[in-house]
């Protein structure tokens, strides 16, 4: 048992790639958390995803024993979080389990989008925030700078800022005693009704669902009988331990400690985090306040390139889902590409690695149609729809109006790409809503649509600014605006896997990019093709297939001109009739190139 006043929980929050995950593996070096033989850098991001792209996607737990220079030894609780806009529930649901938190800011780099939506996550979580200036060793590093950009961006007081190194090791030991020094120590009652915080929850294939919980009050011990008070579950503990960051057995877990325990639960459904849990027989009066579940935001298809692979692939989003609970599905079919699922996603970089971790840990070759986002349509009756597949979409004729997600986006930007970067968010339909210059670089906060923002947005700012702007979003709610459904028709058949939402403005534009993209995809027919977008009845942009012909005409050497007419009127005829009657066959390859357009 640890006294409450040698326990420290805190979380490292930062900016993607500034150094979170090399900190922590030094802060378990140093302390012999962890072996040096089985020490490994980004020791605790485990998914061969995070390791290949170099970031961070599960938060991930550490409890380091700190013996600390005033002759105490303290338990620290580490949570990594990770740095995406993607994955900020993580983030946010880490923060409530945890008292303070170490902000790391790369000092050649300085504050940058995300570095801020953290901060704000913390600071609404009540933590005490000590100011970490990281890569102090490499020459464009700039600590004043960076200090003064903490102060005036952020509004905290950076002048005690630790310098460090997280690469070489440099000032770790300094991070460590001030963990223990000017972070708070939890609060908590040993002898009050358990409550504990559920953190997290994943599958593993000996134990079943493995638990992280944070203990607020009471004591949890092996053998207890626990309720979950929002799903009124009751279980039976199996095993308890802590997280070092392999699992060790531990008897007792008391009020400010962080562990995890496993209790023969089958599916991680059953788990829902930021439920309370509390003894059976002496329950705590009322349940902690929890989090908000994640909403999906970007919706797209994902179907198998070979339709035999279908209950493959259902097994594999099964299996997967068991992880994530952020990750929705359902089933859908479509004409052009048979049965597949319809999958909500939180943004397009959790798509990237769900459809990564489905083509590498399940071997399925897959077909991503267009990502789309939720509209609402209101129907002339004064119903409201929620629409996830824009083939889905009512007659207009009996929609009042539609309306779409907006986003308050958030970007820093050096001032020399300003221009290219207002010009980029006014095309994208933007409305700015501030512009503030502090020193070399500009912040710029934007109200965007989300549909526009999930195609190539991000690709875009990336291109025009060089890569050196660093971009944020919050989504703010609903709102009316002229959009339609474009249809697209090949040979006068719609293909629904093509079809999407436009505003009227870009119909046109947006229309002929895709006829002209796929007049050079589909192969050419015994016919001729047409190739239209449509709204409605109307047509907005066409493009026509040329027939592949056979020269009927080779035999006719000279004679008469009316020879070769009658060959040729026969021909015509059975071209008509072909067209009539023909099927045009579009390559899968096709669908995912068409969709690609906006590159």
């Amino acid at each position: 048992m640890t006294e409450l006043a040698h326990i420290r929980n805190f979380s490292i929050v930062a900016h993607i790639d500034h150094g979170k995950s090399t900190l922590a593996d030094r802060l378990i070096q140093l302390t012999g958390t962890v072996a040096e033989r089985d020490m490994k850098d980004q020791l605790l991001d485990a998914m061969d995803i995070e390791r290949e792209r170099g970031i961070t996607i599960k938060a991930n737990t550490v409890r380091i024993d700190y013996p600390a220079r005033d002759g105490h030894t303290y338990v620290l609780n580490l949570i990594d979080t990770p740095g995406h806009v993607d994955f900020s529930y993580e983030v946010s649901r880490s923060m409530q389990a945890v008292e303070g938190s170490l902000l790391v800011v790369d000092a050649s780099q300085g504050v940058e989008a995300q570095t801020l939506a953290n901060v704000y996550t913390a600071i609404e979580a009540d933590h005490e925030i000590i100011p970490v200036l990281n890569k102090v060793d490499l020459p464009a590093a700039d600590t004043e700078r960076v200090k003064a950009q903490i102060e005036d961006v952020i509004g905290i007081d950076a002048s005690d800022a630790i310098e460090i190194s997280a690469k070489s090791g440099l000032g770790i030991p300094d991070v460590l005693e001030a963990i223990v020094n000017r972070l708070p120590p939890p609060q908590g009652e040993r002898d009050a009704p358990l409550k504990a915080m559920l953190v997290d929850s994943w599958y593993d294939t000996y134990l079943g669902v493995v638990v992280l919980i944070r203990v607020m009050d009471g004591v949890i011990r092996k053998g207890d009988r626990i309720r979950m008070m929002q799903t009124g579950a009751i279980h039976n503990i199996d095993k308890l331990a802590v997280l070092k960051p392999a699992m060790l057995d531990t008897p007792e877990l008391g009020p400010g400690e962080i562990g995890i325990f496993t209790a023969s639960i089958k599916q991680v459904r059953d788990t829902r985090v930021g439920d309370t849990i509390t003894h059976e027989k002496k329950p705590c009066d009322k349940p902690l306040p929890g989090f908000k579940p994640s909403v999906p935001v970007v919706f797209c298809g994902l179907f198998p390139v070979d339709t035999n692979d279908f209950e493959a692939l259902r097994t594999a989003i099964e299996k997967l889902a068991l992880n994530d609970a952020s990750f929705s599905y359902e089933m859908e079919t479509s004409a052009a590409l048979g049965f597949g699922f319809r999958c909500g996603f939180l943004g397009l970089l959790h798509l990237e690695v769900i459809r990564d971790r489905l083509e590498r840990e399940y071997g399925i070759d897959l077909i991503t149609t267009a990502p789309s986002v939720v509209y609402h349509i209101h129907m002339k009756d004064g119903t409201v729809l929620e629409l996830h597949n824009p083939a889905d979409m009512p007659d207009m004729v009996n929609v009042a109006h539609v309306e779409e997600p907006r986003i308050k986006a958030t970007i820093l930007v050096p001032d020399d790409f300003l221009g290219d970067v207002l010009k980029l968010c006014q095309d994208r339909r933007g409305i700015q809503l501030s512009l503030t210059v502090a020193g070399a670089r500009a912040m710029v906060e934007y109200d965007l649509p989300l549909n526009e923002v999930v195609f190539d947005f991000y690709d875009r700012l990336k291109s025009v600014t060089k890569g050196y702007a660093s971009f944020d979003y919050e989504i703010t709610g609903y709102r009316e605006d002229n959009l339609v459904k474009m249809q697209i028709l090949v040979n006068d058949e719609p293909v629904d896997a093509l079809a999407m939402m436009v505003h009227r403005d870009r119909a046109e534009s947006r229309g002929r990019q895709m006829c002209e993209k796929l007049k050079e995809l589909i192969p050419r027919h015994m016919f001729k093709i047409p190739i239209q977008a449509a709204i409605g009845g109307r047509v907005v942009a066409r493009e026509t297939l040329s027939a592949m012909r056979k020269d009927v005409t080779a035999k006719c050497y000279g004679g008469d001109v009316s020879r070769k007419k009658k060959l040729l009127d026969k021909q015509k005829a059975g071209k008509k009739k072909m067209r009539q009657f023909g099927k045009v066959e579009i390559p899968q390859a096709a669908f995912i190139n068409a969709l690609k357009m906006d590159e």
